[in-house]
């Protein structure tokens, strides 16, 4: 098991689904981002976060950072709410049975992308 990716250990996308599906539902009942949030088709969202959290958890797909850049830089994000978006992805992979470990790794991973996303 210990060779397997992030993204065969849950399931694949059928199992990333579920987990990305659920923090969106969270994110936009948050207060601090509900805003953010209010315009966006949240299931073609939820679609393609699924497809960019496979291809960056070892599934197929390209991850490119400057992508990130581009698609975060008109919204003005702001620590407060990168931080809630996070907490709120932490909250769903736990609720998900995601391994602690694995957890620590995605949270790693999201705040290596704060620099492209915060404004």
């Amino acid at each position: 098991m210990s060779n397997m990716t992030f993204f065969e250990k849950y399931g694949g996308f059928g199992g990333l689904y579920p987990i990305v599906n659920d923090f969106y539902l969270a994110v936009v009942q948050s207060e601090l981002l509900a805003d953010v949030f209010a315009q966006v088709d949240i299931a073609a969202l939820v679609d393609h976060q699924t497809k960019f959290l496979a291809a960056v958890l070892g599934g197929p797909g390209d991850y490119e950072a400057d992508y990130l850049e581009q698609a975060h830089r008109h919204l003005s994000i702001s620590d407060s709410q990168f931080d809630e978006v996070g907490r709120l992805l932490a909250e769903a992979l736990q609720q998900h049975g995601v391994e602690a470990a694995d957890i620590d790794a995605v949270m790693a991973f999201v705040a290596s992308t704060r620099a492209a996303i915060v404004s």
